[in-house]
């Protein structure tokens, strides 16, 4: 399976993809499980917690739950997420040293993009894959649209600002696979919440 492929993989399985920031361990596979069962399968846990590894660890125990890591921001970053138990990559940004070492990894690596500047160093490293971020102060979906019209074989998952009510508006997109939400897990909720959140971010692409 190529590169491209093993990211069309981790970025067709569900509409939408939960951006997580957990902050106790003990939360983990219990949020993971209520994820899974509301039918959100692609988890993307932050390093933006000091138990985020831990946390990977424990959600990548979950039946069903395909876990990957977020805010990577360098290498080392990356081969910790890998130790974990990661199964993809997630970063806020692109860097030659990042996508080397996803590819030294074998590991399916989302680079965050803002431009076309960004796009096309992606590009140059063979990248057609990419995380519009931080999407809706980026200019939103005007400014997506005009990315896509010029680079017509990229294909996105925006990401920052998206809402459950914006969300439809984004996936009708073609150039866009899914898209990263931190609704679901926002303000307090338990597991029958987080679970009845995820039921309707997981129909998000039927409606």
């Amino acid at each position: 399976m190529t590169d491209t492929a093993k990211l069309d993989a981790v970025m067709t399985r569900c509409p939408v993809i939960p951006v997580l920031v957990v902050n106790d361990v003990a939360q983990a596979r219990p949020l993971a499980e209520a994820l899974v069962a509301g039918g959100l399968t692609t988890l993307e846990v932050t390093l933006r917690t000091p138990c985020a590894l831990e946390v990977i660890e424990e959600m990548s125990k979950v039946d069903g739950a395909f876990v990957g890591a977020g805010t990577v921001l360098n290498p080392t970053d990356l081969e910790r997420s890998v130790k974990a138990g990661s199964r993809f990559i997630v970063s806020p940004g692109l860097t030659a040293s990042l996508a080397d070492a996803a590819r030294d990894h074998d590991m399916p690596f989302l680079p965050g993009v803002a431009n076309a500047g960004d796009i096309m160093r992606g590009l140059d490293l063979g990248l057609t894959r990419f995380k519009f971020f931080p999407a809706v102060t980026n200019g939103g979906i005007p400014a997506l649209k005009s990315l896509a019209s010029v680079f017509g074989n990229v294909r996105f998952c925006p990401t920052g600002g998206i809402t459950e009510a914006s969300a439809p508006e984004w996936l009708a997109l073609p150039s866009v696979s899914c898209v990263g939400g931190s609704w679901i897990t926002a303000g307090e909720f338990d597991a029958k919440t987080v679970t009845q959140r995820a039921t309707a971010a997981a129909l998000l692409r039927q409606s």
